[in-house]
């Protein structure tokens, strides 16, 4: 693959991490379509969305009907925060469409391994099977046979104002936690936070958990994940997780979060970053192109969080979003003719490019020196990053408690205790 200096569009929003939620108010309605079904070719396509922007599956379906005159899709987004519901609703009475936006995994409503196992989703062919990034094979397959087509690789780390950061007179990002700390005290002191958290918002406070437990839990301990399936370890007595929950209620406490964060929106960040009062926030790295287009005097980059003194930086970076096809579609040669297209190196520079994320496939051969990706260029190409944690977890409820726990910890509500306790609870049923 050809080394790219690319300049990301403003699509990024519409790409949040599915757990995370939309980002800008959802103005596309259920069931909206653009195109119908025409003809043997035809097929029907299903994708969350999040803004009235065109997404990426738009911008490639209708791409991949200007190469195929004789093929018609079907348009049908799906509000972002109801997406997962919505799906399993139409694929339990039998009307999805053909092709479907999953998830990898078992977190999530549209995780794929759930729904394949659950009957809705039709076993794919080898083509997909190349895009799959080492180490993520049970994101994508069961019973050995493989159910969701990866499009992206998405880091979910920080994204950082430099230009706010350069007004602020600040030199470099914080190589440790501690010195993260000593910033946020300076900063508050000044009237500028040093992370923008919408504190409101279960899926931030969750990702904001999952962002900092890359370098307390995963950098040491990689399979963490299978140790916890295997009855090995627990929440409550990882070392690690306890310190990923001390760790924000230690920025909280410095101040290291914007005055109120507790109650602030995905508003807080957008103006935050945008306005340059806050200097950066967990989101995803797409995010960063709707913010550069709402505020083109700024600049993005993207960093790992601050690990511990003496730890090694390390990311969360994974495929967060897939394609499937539907057991019952009758359309199915079709939709895997799509879905053979999609997975064509030219079509995953194009999601990228769009989206603001990373291409599945060939990111190693991708110069990010002259791009916001350049602070975690090498941790990317070196493969210090694993996937989201929750990817892998038995249900969404082990989320839902992480975040809502965060919450808690924000109000005094909750101990960090209380919430691993939780966490290990709905793990077990």
């Amino acid at each position: 693959m050809t080394q790219h200096r690319r300049s990301f569009s403003r699509y990024g929003w519409a790409l949040a991490v599915p757990t995370v939620g939309a980002l800008l108010l959802t103005t596309a309605c259920s069931g909206e379509s653009s195109e119908s079904v025409d003809g043997a070719n035809g097929f029907s396509l299903t994708y969350a969305t999040s803004n009235n922007l065109e997404s990426p599956y738009e911008r490639l379906a209708r791409v991949y009907m200007e190469e195929n005159p004789d093929v018609s899709i079907e348009l049908a987004p799906q509000p972002n925060d109801r997406y997962g519901e919505t799906l399993r609703t139409q694929l339990q009475a039998g009307n999805a469409p053909d092709v479907v936006q999953t998830a990898p995994g078992t977190g999530q409503a549209q995780g794929i391994v759930p729904l394949a196992e659950a009957g809705f989703l039709e076993p794919l062919d080898d083509a997909a099977a190349e895009l799959i990034p080492a180490g993520n094979e049970s994101l994508f397959y069961t019973e050995d046979e493989l159910y969701g087509q990866p499009v992206d690789l998405t880091v979910s780390g920080f994204v950082y104002n430099t230009s706010a950061a350069d007004a602020a007179g600040l030199d470099e990002f914080p190589d440790a936690t501690a010195e993260l700390l000593d910033l946020c005290e300076t900063l508050a002191n000044d009237g500028t936070s040093a992370i923008a958290l919408a504190g409101a918002a279960p899926p931030n406070t969750g990702m904001t958990a999952m962002s900092v437990s890359a370098t307390r839990v995963y950098a040491e301990t990689p399979d963490w994940n299978q140790q916890r399936a295997d009855g090995a370890v627990t929440f409550a007595d990882s070392e690690g997780w306890q310190e990923t929950l001390e760790t924000i209620v230690e920025l909280n406490e410095t101040g290291c979060f914007q005055d109120g964060a507790e109650g602030g929106g995905f508003d807080a960040i957008t103006n935050g970053l945008a306005q340059g009062t806050s200097l950066g926030a967990f989101i995803p790295s797409g995010a960063a192109s709707e913010l550069q287009s709402a505020a083109p005097d700024q600049n993005f980059a993207i960093e790992a969080f601050p690990p511990p003194e003496g730890g090694d930086p390390y990311i969360l970076a994974s495929s967060n979003y897939s394609l499937s096809i539907n057991a019952a579609s009758e359309r199915k040669e079709a939709a895997q003719e799509f879905l053979d297209w999609v997975a064509e190196p030219e079509q995953a520079q194009l999601f990228a490019d769009i989206s603001g994320v990373l291409p599945v496939t060939g990111v190693a051969d991708v110069d990010l020196s002259d791009t916001r990706y350049a602070p975690v260029g090498e941790l990317i190409q070196s493969e210090s990053y694993t996937a989201l944690p929750n990817s892998t977890w038995p249900n969404q409820s082990v989320y839902d408690e992480l975040s809502t726990g965060v919450q808690g910890l924000l109000t005094g509500q909750s101990t960090v205790d209380q919430v691993l306790t939780a966490m290990d609870d709905a793990w077990e049923n």
